[in-house]
C-alpha cells in the first residue's frame, strides 16, 4: 500500500519521509519536534491527504501535479509508519501528539480525512492526541465542514482539536492572488468558526505567511473575526521553488526580529492572542519546512540524470 523510498533529516529536529503508493504516485509526510520542547513532551506528525494538490498556491510546491485523493488507509499508513518506529504497539504516552493534516493537499478536499479523524482515537492509544486541520476553506466543501463539527464534538472536545484557516493577507482581493481557487469569504469563515467554537475549545487559528506588498491590517478583520474565538499565527514564507518563481518576499523574516515584533504587536494591540512561529533554520535544509520535498527530489534526480 505504501512503501518508504527515501528519508531526509534527523531525529534531533525533523525527518521527511517519501513514500510510493501502489499506483506509483509519490507522497511525503513529516515528523518533527519543536526545540527546546523534547519529543517525549510534544511530537508533531504532518501527513498528506492528496497526491499533489489542485489548488496551486504560489507559496507551496505541492501544486501542479495532482493525481487524486488518498484513501483513509493511505493516510493512516503514514501515521502508522512514523509511530511504529518508536512505539510498535501504537501506544504513545506523550502529553501532546499533534497530527497535522497539512502536508500535500488541502484536507477539506478529501472526505477520507473525516474517516481518519473518526478512527484515530480507537486506532492509536494516545492520551495527548491533538488533530489539526489546516485549510484555505475551498468553496463547495460545506458537507466536509459540517461533518467536522460533529466529529469534533463527539471525539475531540475540551481543547483536543485545532482548526486553522490559512489567510496570509487581511484583504480578500489580495488573498485571491495567493489562493487561486474559489474559497469561502472571510465572513463565511468567521460564521463557521463561531459555530465550530465551544467553551473550552482551542481558539481557531488564522494563519498568515504574509508577503511584502500585500495588506496586513488587523483593524480590517477585527469586526469579522472576534479575538474571543480566533487567534493569529504569523509564519515566514517557506523558501519553496514556487515562492521564488512568484517573486514573493515574506514580511516575517527571522533575520528581522524588530520587524517581526512590530507586526506581532499590531495584532496583539487589536486584542488577538498572537503566536510568532519561526522554525529552526535547519528545517529548510532538511526540507521539512519547504512545502513539498518530493518536488525537490524529482528536480535533483533530473539534474543528475545523464543526458541522452
Amino acid at each position: 500500500m505504501l512503501s518508504v523510498i527515501h528519508t531526509q533529516g534527523d531525529d534531533t529536529l525533523a525527518r521527511v519521509y517519501i513514500a510510493e503508493l501502489a499506483d506509483g504516485a509519490k507522497i511525503e509526510f513529516v515528523e518533527s519536534i519543536q526545540p527546546p520542547i523534547p519529543r517525549d513532551q510534544k511530537w508533531v506528525l504532518i501527513v498528506s491527504t492528496l497526491k499533489g494538490c489542485p489548488v496551486g498556491c504560489p507559496i507551496c510546491d505541492a501544486g501542479g501535479d495532482y493525481r487524486g485523493k488518498l484513501s483513509s488507509f493511505e493516510i493512516i499508513a503514514q501515521i502508522d509508519e512514523m509511530i511504529r518506529r518508536r512505539y510498535p504497539d501504537l501506544v504513545v504516552p506523550i502529553p501532546k501528539l499533534k497530527i497535522q493534516f497539512a502536508r500535500m493537499g488541502d484536507p477539506v478536499l478529501n472526505d477520507a480525512v473525516l474517516e481518519v479523524l473518526s478512527k484515530l482515537p480507537e486506532h492509536i492509544t494516545a492520551p495527548g492526541l491533538l488533530p489539526c486541520i489546516s485549510t484555505v476553506a475551498p468553496a463547495g466543501c460545506d458537507g466536509f465542514f459540517e461533518s467536522l463539527i460533529t466529529i469534533k464534538e463527539e471525539l475531540y472536545t475540551g481543547g483536543r482539536f485545532q482548526m486553522q484557516f490559512s489567510l496570509h493577507t487581511t484583504d480578500a482581493d489580495a488573498r485571491s492572488k495567493l489562493v487561486p481557487v474559489k474559497t469561502w469569504s472571510l465572513e463565511q469563515m468567521a460564521t463557521y468558526g463561531n459555530r465550530f467554537y465551544r467553551a473550552g475549545d482551542r481558539k481557531i487559528t488564522l494563519n498568515f505567511a504574509p508577503a511584502q506588498g500585500l495588506p496586513l491590517d488587523p483593524e480590517s478583520i477585527i469586526d469579522i473575526f472576534s479575538p474571543d474565538r480566533f487567534m493569529i499565527k504569523l509564519t515566514p514564507i517557506n523558501p519553496t521553488s514556487a515562492s521564488h518563481r512568484a517573486g514573493l518576499t515574506g514580511l516575517i523574516d527571522p533575520a528581522e526580529r524588530d520587524q517581526c515584533r512590530r507586526i506581532v504587536d499590531r495584532f496583539r494591540g487589536a486584542g488577538y492572542d498572537t503566536l510568532l512561529s519561526i522554525g529552526e533554520a535547519r528545517e529548510n535544509t532538511i526540507g521539512s519546512n519547504c512545502g513539498m520535498y518530493v518536488a525537490r527530489m524529482e528536480q535533483e534526480k533530473k539534474a543528475t540524470s545523464p543526458v541522452r
